[in-house]
């Protein structure tokens, strides 16, 4: 478990923080970009929940989504090693398979979509919205890392589920898609 006693610490003051293996890095790298907007993911996430006590199963799947983007984020913010001393913490396929199984059971009780949809509806689905935008630049971050450095295949996986997890969430939410805001094509021209 972690243990915070002191919550500054001036070792980025000049621009610098450490990664999960103790090295020393720019506050722009690319690696801290990434699991930065997965922070910033989870942080909406966490706005989104504000709006959700009606929906108990939804609200137990955002928590455990939350859980798990702590998860990416210690498994970005170290980086692949031989033999570490540690064994860090990394995504694995488990967490990818159940978001795969919630998407399915969620998506079964939904009518098939007629129009791309509109962010709202709801205060839940536009934070929902919100939430999968801000996922999808983690993912762009993530898939850039990987073409410099290694990035863990679960990770990559996980990132690619949860915006089409939080996509068919705000549809849920949406009454099941009742209230959808759908997209009418050069309705203003």
């Amino acid at each position: 478990m972690v243990k915070l006693t002191k919550i500054y610490t001036r070792g980025g003051d000049a621009g610098e923080t450490s990664l999960g293996d103790g090295s020393r890095v720019p506050k722009h790298d690319r690696r801290v970009a990434a699991y930065g907007t997965v922070d910033e993911a989870n942080a909406v996430i966490g706005m989104a929940r504000l709006h959700t006590h009606d929906w108990p199963e939804a609200d137990a799947m955002l928590g455990r989504i939350q859980n798990d983007l702590f998860d990416l984020g210690a498994d970005l913010c170290t980086p692949e090693e031989e033999e570490p001393r540690y064994p860090p913490l990394r995504i694995v396929q488990a967490q990818v398979d159940r978001l795969e199984a919630e998407i399915d059971a969620m998506n079964a009780g939904l009518a098939p979509l007629t129009s791309f949809i509109l962010p709202g509806g709801s205060a839940a689905a536009a934070h929902l919205h919100l939430a999968r935008t801000v996922v999808r630049r983690a993912e762009r971050l993530m898939t850039d890392l990987a073409r410099h450095e290694p990035v863990t295949g679960a990770a990559l996986k996980y990132v690619n589920r949860l915006s089409d997890h939080l996509f068919v969430l705000s549809r849920v939410v949406n009454r099941n898609g009742a209230d959808d805001v759908l997209w009418v094509p050069g309705a203003n021209r």
